[in-house]
């Protein structure tokens, strides 16, 4: 006879109790029992029992939970469970996070992290194939638009996995932002409605509201050549500038610039040549908004750094050269001011299509939920693989099933206020997903081959390569507490078929990018999944803020202490960079802060 002490931990998000009736076993090596509980689960709550078993159960493996309802069905939302048996140093846990609905039987295996193995008759073994097995009927591929990565199958965030939904407070907090910020555009064209614009200044009388230091600083200097430059290496979208090592060709000088080019050429030699080229929006057909005709351009933008860092625009052609226009206009800051002006403005308006529908949506929004699905598709809950993941993949499903059925859809916002809206986003997006290359994703690749490494005044590229460094060593720690070696790796059949579902399915055939379709070794493996994590992490978060640090979350899937200390030394890791970050910054009349580490998520969920 043995005493048990078992200790039942429910999520603290509104709904997460249940007035349903929980039934719990415990199943060890040596035997079952069931427990004689009369537990109803309130939000937030840790309940702890004891209970005397009359016989030795043998190392816990599983513990089994059924929720009983009587008249009314109510969703149980069970963090863990622990459970402190006779004569244990340790507490064995049982991680949850997730709903428990229905009246069936749920197996909770023991945490620690595992993988396949070859006996059929292993009760793990027989877990995870049955998990995985149930997995496939619930998460299915389904192709929104042709062309385009997989989805998860689902017309709407209700079709969702219920475990793949926002928490109340989410919602909640996700819908009062987006009705915050269309009542603050009503008051303002309320505010402008009997009023005409006659100058730049007038803009003035719509910039109120949320706003932030770096709202101020665009608002007095938008119009500088200086701000205009730097925007390309620090911000929104410092993914498309790269160094030149020739002139590029679409860039057709006619006659009488000869001074100009002298000036091109010198800056190239020198090595501070930089160009942003927009050629894929070329040709992408533009939106009809009420009845009015829309336009894109599609610029280069040729710029040089002068000996104290400044990034500076040398000269912009708002579209390549075509049968109609073999040496379309220059626009170059010696113009008059309007005209440059408004060249750049034209340059902004196309960097904001790119940085929304391919950086944004396509290499952080998409990407990242082909890595979820394929996750809960190829991984069983024991997996160290899953367990490192499922931080880095919450609410992904939801936030972009909600992008396709409001923002990109049918008659969506894209399509009511976007240029590339009415189809030409589809487009946009299909000639990106084939300029995607694995590489592109991985900031030292990404860097090298743009030649932005060692640039002055670089921020996005300094402090992305040291969260990736962070983030590398993080992986490594995990792989190799689990992967002893290379052979380790090419035996696991569970990761191999998680590698082909993303390359070969989700990202179809993304081989021919550089993607691979299986794992060869340790290094290989740490560094996809450092992708992954990335990705889903710091690379969304230097495009589009998030809302909970990196790093600091309260599930916790290891119970190994091995592990935990692995996360702890990221947590630390992270901390150290956001102090020097804040200590750089404060140096700076520009504060670059988008990857400071408590400004980014942990997740794609917004």
């Amino acid at each position: 006879m043995g005493r048990y002490r078992i200790l039942v931990a429910t999520g603290a998000s509104l709904f997460a109790g249940s007035h349903n009736r929980v039934q719990l076993w415990l199943v060890g090596a040596r035997g079952e029992t069931e427990l004689e509980l009369q537990l109803r689960p309130a939000r937030g709550q840790k309940e702890e029992f004891e209970h005397e078993v009359p016989e030795d159960l043998g190392p816990l493996q599983f513990v089994k939970l059924r929720k009983h309802h009587s008249l009314v069905e109510d969703a149980w939302f069970c963090d863990r469970i622990t459970v402190r048996g006779p004569g244990a140093c340790e507490e064995a846990a049982f991680p949850c996070y997730r709903w428990v609905q229905g009246d069936g039987v749920l197996c909770l295996p023991e945490a620690t992290a595992r993988l396949a193995g070859n006996n059929a008759l292993d009760v793990f073994q027989r877990h995870r194939e049955k998990e995985l097995k149930e997995r496939h009927k619930i998460y299915r591929w389904a192709t929104w638009k042709e062309g385009l990565p997989l989805t998860i199958a689902a017309g709407s965030e209700d079709d969702l996995p219920a475990n793949m939904r926002f928490h109340e407070e989410k919602r909640l907090d996700f819908e009062w932002t987006l009705k915050a910020g269309a009542l603050e555009m009503v008051l303002k064209r309320v505010y402008t409605l009997l009023s005409s614009w006659t100058s730049l200044e007038d803009f003035d009388l719509i910039f109120w509201g949320q706003k932030s230091p770096l709202a101020e600083k665009v608002h007095q200097c938008w119009r500088d050549d200086e701000l205009f430059g730097y925007q390309f290496l620090n911000g929104a979208n410092p993914m498309l500038l790269r160094r030149c090592t020739s002139l590029p060709s679409r860039l057709v000088l006619p006659s009488g610039m000869e001074e100009l080019r002298a000036q091109l050429e010198r800056e190239l030699q020198n090595g501070s040549l930089f160009e942003a080229d927009f050629i894929l929006l070329d040709g992408i057909p533009a939106n009809v908004i009420r009845g009015e005709k829309q336009y894109l351009a599609a610029p280069l933008v040729m710029l040089k750094m002068d000996p104290s860092g400044k990034l500076l625009p040398m000269v912009i052609q708002i579209q390549p050269p075509s049968p109609i226009s073999p040496t379309p206009p220059l626009f170059l800051p010696s113009d008059p001011p309007l005209a440059w002006l408004l060249a750049k403005t034209w340059v902004r308006n196309s960097d904001f299509q790119l940085h929304q529908l391919q950086y944004h949506l396509l290499n952080t929004h998409l990407l990242a939920e082909v890595i979820a699905v394929a996750t809960m598709r190829c991984l069983p809950g024991l997996h160290p693989v899953f367990k490192l993941l499922m931080p880095h993949i919450r609410y992904t499903m939801e936030i972009n099933t909600r992008a396709r059925t409001q923002l990109i859809s049918d008659g969506g916002i894209f399509d009511k206020a976007v240029s590339t809206g009415g189809g030409g986003h589809v487009h946009l997006l299909r000639r990106a997903l084939a300029q995607l290359t694995y590489r592109s994703l991985c900031p030292l690749d990404d860097l090298a081959d743009r030649r932005l490494l060692g640039t002055p005044g670089a921020l996005y590229a300094c402090d992305a390569l040291r969260l990736w460094e962070i983030t590398a060593r993080y992986v490594e720690g995990i792989v190799h507490l689990f992967y002893h070696g290379d052979d380790v790796v090419k035996g696991d059949p569970e990761l191999q078929a998680w590698c082909r579902e993303i390359t070969e399915v989700g990202l179809r055939q993304a081989q021919e990018r550089g993607f691979p379709v299986s794992f060869q070794s340790q290094n290989q493996l740490c560094h996809f999944l450092t992708m992954c994590v990335f990705t889903c992490t710091a690379q969304h978060g230097a495009i589009n803020q998030g809302q909970v640090p990196l790093g600091h979350h309260k599930e916790k899937y290891f119970s190994d202490p091995k592990a935990k200390s692995v996360l702890n030394q990221f947590q630390t890791d992270l901390e150290n960079l956001e102090r020097e970050i804040t200590a750089r910054n404060e140096q700076l009349d520009l504060p670059y802060e988008y990857l400071k580490p408590s400004h980014i998520e942990n997740s794609v969920t917004i």
